[in-house]
C-alpha cells in the first residue's frame, strides 16, 4: 500500500488552554468579565463583531508557540459566534482592533514589554492597560494607538469631577476610572455599559420603582375623592386616563 506525504505529515495541534487559572485575583477576574460582558451587550446587534477574553490567538499557521491570550479583545469584520481559540488564517487575516489586559503582579513585566512588541507586529490599533489595585501601573489605565508599527500613548482626559477617561477610537467608547474602578461609557449617550448582572440589577430596579410609583397612585385616589375631586380631575392629576383611574378605584 503506498502512503502519501500527506499522511505521513504529523497533525498540528493547537491547545485551547494551558490549564492555568483564568485571573490570578479576584478582581482581575472582576473586571475582566465586567469588559467582556459590557462589550458584548453594547455590540450584540453587530453581527459582524466578536467580544471575547482570555482567548487563544494563533497568528502563524503551523507555528502553535506563535500564540497570544489577550484578557479581553474585540475583532471588527469576523462571524460573532463561539470559539474555542482564534485562528488569524481562518479569519481572514482579521486580527483585534482593541485589547485590554487587566495588569497584575505577574502579569505587569509581560503586559508592558513583550505582549505590546507582539500586537504592534499583529497590527492590534489600541491597546490599552488597567491595574485594578495601583499597585502597578501609574497611573491605573493607560491606553495607547499605534502609529507607523510603534504605540503611541493616548491622551488621558480628566472630567470636570476629577475622573479620568481615556477615548477608544477604534470602540468609539471612553474608558473611564469610577473610583479605581474600570467602566466603560457611551459618549454619545453619556450612559456606562453595564454587565448582564448589572443589566438584571438595573431591570429590577426600574420594575420595583414602577410598582412603587403604581402603588403611591394607589394611595392617592382615595385621598383625592374624599377632597371631592371628580374621576376626571384625578386622572389628570395623576397623568394617568380615566379608564386607568375608574380600574384602580375598583380594585
Amino acid at each position: 500500500m503506498t502512503i502519501s506525504a500527506n499522511q505521513l505529515k504529523t497533525e498540528i495541534f493547537y491547545p485551547d488552554s494551558d490549564g492555568k487559572p483564568m485571573a490570578e485575583s479576584d478582581p482581575a477576574r472582576d473586571y475582566l468579565i465586567y469588559a467582556v460582558e459590557a462589550l458584548d451587550i453594547y455590540f450584540q446587534e453587530r453581527s459582524d463583531v466578536y467580544v471575547s477574553g482570555n482567548l487563544y490567538i494563533y497568528y502563524k499557521q503551523g507555528i502553535p508557540s506563535a500564540v497570544i491570550a489577550p484578557d479581553v479583545f474585540v475583532v471588527f469584520g469576523v462571524e460573532k459566534k463561539k470559539r474555542t481559540s482564534y485562528k488569524v488564517w481562518q479569519e481572514g487575516g482579521k486580527v483585534p482592533s482593541f485589547v485590554l489586559e487587566i495588569t497584575s503582579a505577574s502579569t505587569q513585566e509581560n503586559d508592558e514589554e513583550d505582549k505590546p512588541k507582539k500586537y504592534a507586529l499583529l497590527g492590534v490599533q489600541e491597546y490599552f492597560q488597567y491595574d485594578p489595585t495601583g499597585d502597578y501601573l501609574k497611573p491605573q489605565l493607560k491606553g495607547s494607538i499605534l502609529v507607523g508599527g510603534q504605540y503611541q500613548s493616548l491622551t488621558a482626559n480628566f472630567l470636570p469631577d476629577g475622573i479620568l477617561s481615556i477615548h477608544s477610537q477604534a470602540l468609539s467608547l471612553d474608558l473611564r476610572l469610577i473610583n479605581s474602578e474600570l467602566r466603560f461609557f457611551d459618549p454619545q449617550t453619556g450612559k456606562k455599559l453595564l454587565s448582564h448582572k448589572e443589566t438584571e440589577q438595573a431591570r429590577q430596579q426600574a420594575e420595583q420603582a414602577r410598582q412603587q410609583a403604581e402603588q403611591a397612585q394607589r394611595d392617592a385616589i382615595p385621598r383625592l375623592l374624599d377632597l371631592g375631586l371628580s374621576v376626571e380631575q384625578i386622572a389628570s392629576a395623576l397623568s394617568l386616563s380615566v379608564d386607568e383611574v375608574s380600574h384602580l378605584i375598583q380594585e
